[in-house]
């Protein structure tokens, strides 16, 4: 499996989606061309939900449309697009992303807000979805959300997410996320939990999406990167926040993620301006200052002279 961190941008599905402010397709489309030139591994273009649930996410199949008929705006990233059902999957499948994102909610509560059902019915419907997609020829992640705790109910039991997971990876599901959509999680709650993911499925590319509400999304991030973790959800500018859930609050920043990883001397490749711009602009259209603080602050210099960093990727040495 890969050890240098993939970036996986979320800013078009989970940023926009619950904005009050309708942002234009051809909007979406400067965004996301900004993203492919950043270099981003992999940009999530939308959800292929009802619109009267989430009207931000009403033109999602449109934009899929537009970008494979300009695939210089993906900059090589590869296109990703949530599922919640089966119809959901059937315009993924027909829209060609390349990898259909799809998941539970550890929390009852949670689900039954999110998808009207138990996590027990959500957990049957997903894997059977997940296995329709990977028949289909398609990369599937699927996630456990609200994996480190809940807005509703509180603190989740490590064995409901693991149950998750178990039944992930028997489905044969080889990419698996857990996300802390509350943004609940400590730096020990994600070390703790991935560790015990690990040892269930020892053969899964693991995946994290985490999210700032109590400003510790770069911490745990941190924290996943030690843990293993290679695909980091993150969205442009910090946007973001779940729209079921009690207190929403920004995705980890994509910027800001990025310019720790390159101040380790990591992601030297990506191309941190573009991302900044695009914070920028966003800030611009819609009318208030977001999350996210490189894009304010301005990026330090990467790796600084006699730093490096070992093949773990995290001890900074003299």
């Amino acid at each position: 499996m890969p050890t240098s961190p993939i970036i996986h941008d979320v800013m078009l599905r989970d940023g926009l989606q619950q904005e009050s402010q309708t942002v234009p397709t051809e909007q979406k489309l400067a965004w996301l061309t900004r993203l492919g030139g950043s270099g981003v591994d992999i940009i999530q273009v939308g959800s292929f939900v009802h619109p009267k649930k989430v009207p931000q996410m009403a033109d999602t199949d449109a934009l899929c449309q537009l970008v494979r008929e300009r695939p210089e705006t993906l900059g090589g990233a590869l296109l990703s697009g949530l599922v919640l059902n089966d119809r959901g999957l059937d315009r993924a499948l027909a829209a060609d992303v390349d990898l259909v994102c799809l998941g539970v909610s550890a929390s009852e509560t949670h689900s039954r807000k999110n998808t009207g059902m138990t996590v027990a019915e959500a957990t049957e419907r997903i894997v059977a979805m997940a296995a329709r997609a990977v028949s289909a020829g398609k990369r599937v992640q699927a996630s456990v959300q609200s994996a480190f705790g809940c807005g509703f109910e509180g603190a989740i039991a490590p064995r409901a997410v693991l149950a998750i997971v178990e039944r992930y990876a028997a489905a044969g599901v080889g990419h698996i996320s857990l996300a802390d959509t509350a943004g609940h999680a400590t730096p020990e709650d994600v070390t703790r939990l991935y560790g015990e993911a690990q040892r269930i499925a020892p053969d899964v590319e693991w995946a994290c999406h985490l999210h700032d509400t109590y400003g510790l999304g770069v911490v745990n991030a941190y924290a996943a990167l030690a843990s293993g973790v290679t695909v980091f959800e993150c969205a442009t500018a910090g946007l973001g926040g779940c729209p079921f859930t009690k207190v929403a609050g920004g995705n980890l920043c994509t910027e800001d993620w990025v310019h720790l990883l390159q101040r380790l001397g990591q992601r030297l490749d990506l191309k941190l301006e573009p991302l900044l711009t695009l914070a920028r602009d966003m800030t611009q259209t819609l009318g208030r200052e977001l999350p996210g603080k490189v894009h304010l602050a301005g990026p330090i210099a990467t790796a600084p002279p006699g730093r490096s960093v070992n093949p773990g990727g995290l001890e900074v040495t003299p």
